[in-house]
């Protein structure tokens, strides 16, 4: 089914050449069908990508989606113009008052920076804190995910010199869950990252379980008690990602390796095979179909005890 974005936005002008189906407001309507309500906090520099990515896989089930654009008011991108942001982009501020269905929470390259000193974390701390009042399942992804572990669980992160990147093999520690319904034993996820969550950081807490996890990064998905996912790995990545930022890590002088297990023989001149993405598809489907099950009808319910 196809996904609400601005038709004007460069997003869904992507989305559109690779087949998907973008919905504008009117059409939607006519449908009558009350859509998934998802809100995308975007903390990525390139905000563009991180839409086209996420709104790829959000737009794979059977399920009408309407995608609301978040940006943190207390930020100033560098990589985005600000006109770019009043059209396509609410603050999280803006959008307290209504209601999702999910929320997103993207990552963000500042993991050398202590959590209270990144520059939005009290607008971030917030957000997160009203979460479970504006919208019925929340997912974190990598930075989003350390930082929010952190702040709601005190989870701690083991922070590397090196950077963990590559095409890592991850296997499922918790089987029979609804998220990882269809994924076989072992499967692959980009890791690109200077952080790790041990499974053993996790245990320690009795909300939290570990679904998946590498030897060599850690744990890869982690679901709480109330089905807040904290996704440590991009699924969401395109084929050339890793690529793109080991081009410009290798710009800025950071002594980045060559990804692990990515470039075809090892070598960046062969190009890149994508293994993990029938896994992002389906980790999104569950995700989604769960959802789907289980939220009110009605979603002013959300953020109720009997919505929960």
């Amino acid at each position: 089914m196809p996904i609400k974005l601005a038709l004007n936005s460069p997003a869904a002008q992507q989305l559109a050449t690779e087949g998907v189906d973008i919905i504008e407001h009117a059409v939607a309507v006519r449908q009558d069908i009350r859509p998934l309500r998802i809100a995308l906090l975007n903390l990525m520099p390139n905000k563009v990508n991180t839409e086209i990515q996420l709104a790829r896989l959000l737009s794979s089930t059977p399920l009408q989606v309407e995608l609301t654009l978040l940006s943190p008011a207390s930020h100033s991108s560098k990589n985005t113009s600000p006109e770019y942001l009043r059209e396509f982009y609410k603050t999280p501020d803006a959008v307290l008052r209504e209601k999702f269905d999910g929320l997103i929470v993207t990552g963000a390259p500042v993991e050398h920076i202590p959590f209270t000193e990144v520059a939005y974390w009290n607008e971030l701390r917030d957000f997160m804190d009203a979460a479970k009042s504006l919208s019925f399942r929340q997912m974190y992804i990598c930075w989003g995910a350390q930082a929010a572990l952190w702040h709601k669980y005190g989870v701690e992160r083991d922070l590397h010199d090196h950077k963990l990147f590559g095409v890592y093999e991850q296997s499922v520690r918790t089987p029979n869950t609804s998220v990882l319904r269809g994924f076989p034993d072992q499967f692959n996820a980009p890791v690109s990252r200077y952080a790790m969550i041990s499974e053993a950081a996790c245990a320690r807490h009795p909300d939290l379980r570990v679904l998946a996890a590498s030897p060599i990064t850690g744990a890869s998905i982690i679901e709480s008690s109330d089905k807040e996912l904290f996704v440590l790995d991009h699924y969401e990545y395109d084929t050339d990602t890793l690529k793109d930022e080991y081009v410009r890590d290798a710009a800025k002088s950071l002594e980045t390796p060559l990804p692990e297990n990515y470039f075809k023989q090892g070598d960046a001149a062969n190009g890149a095979a994508n293994s993990w993405r029938p896994g992002g598809y389906l980790l999104f489907y569950n995700w989604i179909y769960r959802m789907y099950e289980d939220v009110p009808y009605n979603l002013a319910a959300v953020g109720t005890p009997a919505a929960s």
